[in-house]
């Protein structure tokens, strides 16, 4: 076998941890994506869950049924240190608003980068985001690609709640907001979109390792989006890759 090029850590006796890499990066989460799938297609008896993130697996297991070092072999199988990147299954592509009332904080960030608004506001529409992970709560979607001039650190203070299907931006990251609440991120934009949806034949909307680009529309289509999307209908399009 080749020399292992991940750490194995353990969290506590259930969960074992293959880390490949300490940063956000496209070619460090493929190698994520590529061990969880090749063991949703070869698992052997006993995981009862797997968690990517940008750069680690968790694997969660029963430790009656499997042991820690079988675990950890089997990894050893299937974690290629120089396999190809798969591919982006999908892109999609979302609506957005950024009217005034929408991308509330998109003058602060003008102010902060020394850009125009309108410049904030089209680096952002121009980019092409990866789906890096779900996490903090249920559809709160983690996004990479966000363009290094308007890549603010997060605020030292929090700002007031946002409103749900916020877009935002803060330490590099793009990030759509499933709820409101208080947060150190950047509001830059608004989708009628539900990234995540309970009553949804798929809760959760996109896949990670998709791409995603945001389309400026202005006031009137996002409310007339909206309405439709309080009818179950999903706005946002799908295209394979």
């Amino acid at each position: 076998m080749q020399p292992r090029d991940y750490r194995l850590l353990d969290s506590g006796e259930r969960a074992l941890i293959v880390e490949f890499g300490d940063r956000v990066d496209a070619a460090i989460n493929a190698r994520v994506l590529a061990l969880d799938g090749a063991l949703a297609k070869a698992a052997p008896a006993g995981i009862i869950e797997t968690v990517p993130t940008y750069r680690s697996l968790a694997i969660h297991y029963d430790p009656l049924r499997l042991s820690r070092d079988a675990l950890a072999d089997h990894v050893e199988r299937l974690a290629q240190p120089h396999g190809a990147a798969p591919a982006p299954a999908a892109r999609w592509t979302f609506p957005c608003c950024l009217d005034e009332g929408m991308g509330e904080d998109l003058g602060e960030v003008a102010a902060a980068t020394g850009l125009s608004r309108n410049r904030v506001a089209a680096l952002f529409v121009g980019a092409v985001y990866r789906v890096y992970m779900y996490g903090f709560a249920p559809g709160w979607c983690y996004l990479g690609g966000l363009p290094h001039e308007i890549a603010l650190s997060r605020r030292a203070i929090l700002r007031p709640p946002t409103p749900e299907n916020s877009v935002l931006i803060g330490g590099g990251l793009a990030l759509v907001a499933v709820n409101s609440m208080p947060t150190g991120w950047y509001v830059v934009a608004r989708t009628p979109e539900r990234m995540f949806a309970r009553d949804r034949a798929q809760p959760f909307l996109v896949g990670v390792g998709d791409e995603i680009i945001f389309a400026p529309v202005d006031g009137a289509a996002f409310a007339a989006l909206e309405e439709r999307v309080a009818q179950g209908e999903v706005v946002a399009r799908r295209t394979g890759l």
